[in-house]
């Protein structure tokens, strides 16, 4: 039962409450920080549940001053109580949504590659598009960007880039992003006018820490090689590039941006540690099977998920249907109104499977 649920929670919340006023726990500078993040988990449902409980018994108080012999004060109670129950409908759909059970990774930074595929050079200059999309959504929500890996083209974008997006929780709005990426438009480089359709994809992990994923570098080849600018060109003499390779998996990882060896080998093991991560997330989600299908953006890298018509100034997402006529905006860094679309659908999903 939802009030069941709730008041187990209360009951928690309470006690970390008196807990995080101990001066022995305060002095427990790990022991503080784990409850001060439970403590703020928690405080916003806590808080419209006690909404709710006020609503609740102000409701008795209402019914029976609807019974009184006074029209005026009947009429008034009634109206009152009218609104009242709206506002009970409205506040218990609210605590269910938040009594869903959250992504363990929601609160996470993420690490993300961004790939031109199918298209030539013109899925390259849409994957640096997607990049810069990405760059300005992240300055909207006080996120910051930075970049591990990429490789640039001569006739511009990338043909790859990994980035880590840091801030409070990047994963809860990103995860949304893993899939393929269709544009629809005229290319600068085509004289004719016509329309070409390429793609990018989009792979959005979260960011491993070691406590997650332990990385045994008994797994681990490493290999040195001399960076490389556009068109494959060397830009230095020295082997500071670095390409790590999980054997048993054989995922690969590599980084080319650092000042030296030591730091491009510390990024590329950032990136293999987090898809290793991603790799046991999404093995632990095929066994789970119906909360995968609840899950939109469960990481298929195969999926087309969005078609970017730039013609039409229209953008449309594939999962749920969901279409607007403003490309220019989104591709501007306002991608709101998609994300909580997704978000709005996704809940609906695991609110029928509860």
């Amino acid at each position: 039962m939802l009030t069941d649920r709730l008041d187990q929670m209360e009951s928690r919340y309470e006690e970390i409450e008196k807990m995080m006023l101990d001066p022995v726990v305060v002095c427990d500078i790990k022991k503080i920080t784990e409850l001060s993040k439970e403590f703020s988990k928690l405080e916003k449902t806590i808080s419209i549940y006690r909404e709710y409980k006020a609503m609740m018994s102000s409701l008795e108080d209402l019914k029976e001053m609807a019974k009184d012999h006074d029209l005026e004060i009947k009429e008034m109670a009634e109206i009152e109580l009218a609104e009242t129950h709206e506002k009970i409908h409205q506040t218990e759909s609210a605590l269910e949504v938040l009594l869903i059970p959250k992504d363990a990774n929601d609160e996470k930074n993420v690490i993300v590659e961004i790939r031109g595929a199918a298209g030539g050079d013109e899925a390259n200059i849409f994957a640096s598009d997607l990049f810069r999309m990405y760059n300005k959504y992240s300055e909207t929500k006080g996120w910051k960007i930075e970049v591990l890996n990429a490789e640039t083209k001569e006739a511009g974008g990338f043909s790859q880039i990994e980035f880590v997006v840091s801030g409070d929780s990047v994963y809860s709005l990103l995860k949304y992003e893993s899939g393929v990426h269709r544009v629809q438009r005229v290319p600068q480089t085509e004289s004719s006018g016509r329309i070409h359709t390429s793609t990018a994809t989009v792979l959005v992990v979260p960011e491993a820490e070691e406590i997650d994923f332990d990385l045994s570098m008994d797994d681990v080849r490493v290999d040195t090689f001399n960076s490389s600018g556009p068109g494959g060109q060397s830009v230095n003499t020295t082997r500071s590039a670095v390409r790590v390779t999980h054997v048993p998996t054989n995922i690969v990882a590599q980084c080319q941006d650092g000042k030296s060896q030591h730091e491009n080998k510390a990024s590329a093991l950032k990136i293999l540690r987090s898809r290793l991560y991603d790799k046991m997330l999404q093995e632990k989600l095929d066994k789970e099977g119906a909360e995968r299908k609840s899950k939109i953006g469960a990481g298929d890298r195969s999926e087309k998920i969005r078609t970017y018509n730039y013609p039409q100034n229209r953008i449309t997402d594939h999962r749920i249907g969901f279409t607007i006529q403003q490309l220019d905006r989104v591709v501007d860094g306002k991608l709101d109104p998609i994300i909580d679309a997704l978000i709005t659908e996704e809940q609906r999903r695991k609110l029928e499977r509860e």
